[in-house]
């Protein structure tokens, strides 16, 4: 399966690549593929971002293909985690897996242990950029 085109924000890339340089950053196992990704990506000004792309607090619904589970979580910041319900951080492998993926993409991603997952984005039901929160 051959990857679908990204899209970050300029914000989001410049937060995520700050966070990948602290200590939590440099120790986290799928940092590679995370920053492999930022660097595929095509970098587009926030208030540019299309309303069907996953960025950081998007709130997407999504299905893993291996389990066929469904999903409707809140793509954050390994700090808000904890703090936010229905919460994936961008360091959880299907965190990394969705940020920058449009609606229909599908992107099989490494999991810790071997082999991979297939996550399949369905829905962005909230968007930062889409409802002008910017400043976040």
């Amino acid at each position: 399966m051959s990857k679908p085109p990204i899209t970050v924000s300029s914000l989001d890339l410049e937060r995520l690549e700050t966070l990948l340089e602290t200590p939590a950053g440099a120790s986290f196992p799928g940092r590679a593929q995370l920053q492999a990704e930022l660097d595929r990506a095509e970098i587009v000004e926030p208030a540019d971002m299309p309303p069907h792309v996953v960025t950081m607090h998007s709130t997407v619904k999504f299905s893993i293909h291996e389990t066929g589970k469904d999903f409707c979580l809140t793509l954050v910041y390994p700090r808000d985690a904890g703090n936010t319900e229905n919460a994936i951080s961008i360091f959880a492998p299907v965190g990394s897996a969705l940020l920058g993926l449009s609606v229909g993409d599908e992107l099989a991603w490494p999991v810790p242990g071997g082999g991979s997952m297939t996550v399949r984005v369905a829905q962005v039901t909230y968007q930062p950029e889409r409802a002008g929160d910017l400043h976040r």
